[in-house]
């Protein structure tokens, strides 16, 4: 959940947790020292803060961040097509441009990932016709070995005949 809240509030943060049986856990989405140094550093920089306009504080802090998901939640809803029914033509059109920014984005990386594919098969091919060529050319060679091979065999036999 720590990951995710930073994810969606572009937001540093750092949990520590002790569980019931002493044991630490803790996550950071940078690093755990610069947080802690960072809140250690605000903590200084707000010396007359009480514990009540701190809380009030955390209250507002926390409302935002709901409405910020509760707005990244409709958001996704609509890019989902769902709960269209409040948006105007212009909220409707602007949409429609986003999803197709985002289907332009999607068919590029497609298409650079199927070119990536077929550059790669063509290169597969062009060793295996050269493996094939070189096979064929070692076959030509074995077969004229073989057949000189059986060209003196029998001129041996017949000039032992005679």
């Amino acid at each position: 959940k720590a990951k995710e809240l930073s994810i969606l509030c572009d937001a540093e943060v750092g949990l520590v947790v002790f569980s019931s049986t002493g044991r630490l856990h803790e996550f950071s989405s940078t690093n755990m020292k610069a947080v802690i140094d960072r809140y250690t550093k605000a903590k200084e920089e707000q010396p007359g803060v009480n514990a009540t306009s701190e809380i009030k504080l955390w209250q507002r802090e926390a409302a935002s961040l709901r409405q910020q998901l509760h707005d990244l939640q409709e958001s996704h809803k609509q890019l989902m097509g769902e709960e269209l029914s409040s948006l105007g033509v212009r909220d409707l059109q602007g949409l429609e441009n986003r999803l197709e920014m985002s289907l332009r984005s999607i068919k590029t990386r497609k298409d650079n990932l199927l070119r990536s594919e077929i550059e790669e098969l063509h290169r597969k091919g062009s060793l295996i016709h050269q493996e094939n060529t070189e096979l064929c050319r070692r076959l030509n060679i074995m077969s004229q070995q073989k057949m000189e091979l059986s060209r003196k065999v029998w001129c041996t036999i017949l000039c032992q005949k005679l």
